[in-house]
């Protein structure tokens, strides 16, 4: 029996249980949507583990570069993923969202994703979507992914990651990731302030509920650390508030990507200083840079992916081209991009579970430092040139 004991203590020590992580993105669910009274689940994680005032995304604040930002601990001018859609000005191929034959192309995706960084460390890892994990390079996704489809109930995603979680040890992943879109679809379409709002808020409460359940019931009730946050925010908009930028260069040799709150310009050298100029004489509800006099704090120059001209609408106008002449055409009512600065472009972040501090309230958090959060959880050494920085964050664990 002693013998018995002694090769316990020495398993334990020597072999020491890897923790379990769940981090759950409810895309657009901004800092403030927890304060409306109609999420009490929210409200017991707020008091269980680690609450942030909010989330900071990275510049722009849109959804594929910020989700790659926290699963890299890199802005997005040195992951590469600049926007949702953008150009590659030298081979002038075109990634987007909505392009799976891009979406699927690892070649898109600089840096290394956390679920890399464990597959070098031997730790298993799954995604039930989340951007980037799609790659059709198996060294760079998780060992356990789904291709993207928002038709899948939010329950089955929720039961398949706690199905991947009781898989033979030997097969089980220790960190998982779970998406879900609701509230920014429901923000663009209907707008932060509206009824259909809190109907999404309150729905995404109860899915949270659930996931709480899942771990509650499982038998890794006590090892298992859950992570809530979001990519960014919401703001409202409306067509009346839009600035067509496409008429103050007709006639010049400028490709436009993008409308709402960015708009990227790629213009031949010989013709930039002109439409930068024509765009500043004109500058009203947006701001119109060169690459290189854009400033230090949005961290988007770096990368030569990104054109030469920006132009970055006020909070709430919209940036239009002359397909869409009355920004009529779209009828969004919310949007995300601006200044990553901007309150309401700020997302959620909460932290429960063993290894977290329990009702312990903080300011406002870098999505950047993640990332390097996962890697001191996880005890292995981080991705070289990250820009995020554990110092930032690690006073949130125990």
């Amino acid at each position: 029996m002693k013998k018995f004991f002694l090769i316990i203590l020495f398993a334990v020590f020597v072999f020491p249980q890897k923790p379990y992580v769940v981090m759950v993105s409810f895309d657009g669910f901004r800092w403030d949507y927890p304060n409306r009274g109609v999420t009490p689940n929210f409200d017991k994680l707020d008091s269980a583990g680690v609450h942030s005032l909010s989330l900071r995304p990275s510049f722009p604040s849109k959804t594929f570069p910020n989700h790659y930002s926290i699963i890299t601990g890199m802005y997005p001018e040195n992951h590469g993923i600049i926007s949702n859609d953008f150009t590659n000005p030298l081979t002038g191929e075109y990634y987007s969202l909505g392009k799976r034959e891009a979406v699927h192309n690892d070649k898109w995706y600089r840096g290394e994703a956390f679920w890399e960084t464990l597959k070098k460390n031997g730790i298993k890892s799954a995604s039930f979507f989340w951007p980037g994990s799609e790659v059709d390079n198996p060294n760079r996704r998780p060992d356990y992914f789904k291709y993207y489809d928002e038709t899948v109930p939010y329950k089955s995603r929720i039961d398949t990651v706690f199905k991947w979680l009781q898989l033979p040890i030997e097969k089980r992943p220790n960190f998982a990731t779970l998406y879900f879109e609701e509230t920014d679809d429901t923000g663009h379409w209907c707008g932060p302030d509206s009824y259909e709002m809190f109907k999404s808020i309150n729905k995404m409460d109860s899915v949270l509920g659930y996931i709480l359940h899942k771990i509650k019931t499982s038998n890794l009730a006590d090892s298992i650390n859950l992570i809530v946050l979001s990519d960014h925010g919401m703001t409202g908009v409306s067509f009346e508030k839009s600035v067509n930028i496409e008429k103050y260069i007709e006639g010049f040799n400028a490709g436009i990507t993008g409308d709402g709150p960015v708009m990227l310009i790629d213009v031949p050298e010989k013709e930039k200083e002109f439409v930068y100029r024509t765009l500043k004489q004109n500058e009203s509800n947006f701001r119109v840079y060169k690459k290189e006099d854009l400033p230090d704090y949005y961290h988007y120059k770096k990368n030569i992916v990104i054109p030469e001209i920006i132009v970055i609408a006020e909070p709430g106008w919209s940036l239009i081209n002359n397909k869409i002449k009355n920004y009529e055409g779209l009828r969004i009512k919310g949007d995300h991009g601006f200044d990553n600065n901007f309150i309401d472009m700020h997302g959620i972040f909460y932290a429960a579970g063993p290894l977290f501090k329990t009702n312990y309230k903080t300011g406002t958090l870098r999505n950047i430092d993640i990332y390097p959060l996962l890697c001191k959880i996880f005890k292995v050494n981080p991705a070289e040139n990250i820009d995020g920085n554990t110092e930032n964050i690690e006073f949130i664990l125990k």
